[in-house]
């Protein structure tokens, strides 16, 4: 099962004004996802249906998963204390 990743506006946005080391992780981390797209460190959103978030180090980055058309969606991606905002 091939899946690809897509991203929103903010998190796009969010990873152009992060240094390159910071960015670099962060990308890595959800390239991951391409593999196993819900990762044993993957928490589920309770309030969404197929919602996840990710830790990596002091940032969250919150998805969801298509399986129909295979598309992982990173649709928020920030500091822990903001991305629940």
């Amino acid at each position: 099962m091939k899946f690809s990743i897509d991203y929103d506006k903010q998190p796009i946005k969010f990873l152009k004004n992060q240094n390159k080391f910071i960015t670099k992780r962060i990308i890595e981390k959800i390239d991951s996802l391409l593999v196993n797209p819900v990762l044993s460190n993957a928490k589920p959103i309770v309030e969404k249906h197929n919602c996840f978030r990710i830790r990596i180090g002091n940032y969250r980055a919150l998805y969801r998963i298509n399986y129909k058309t295979k598309i992982i969606i990173v649709f928020k991606l920030d500091k822990r204390e903001k991305v629940y905002n």
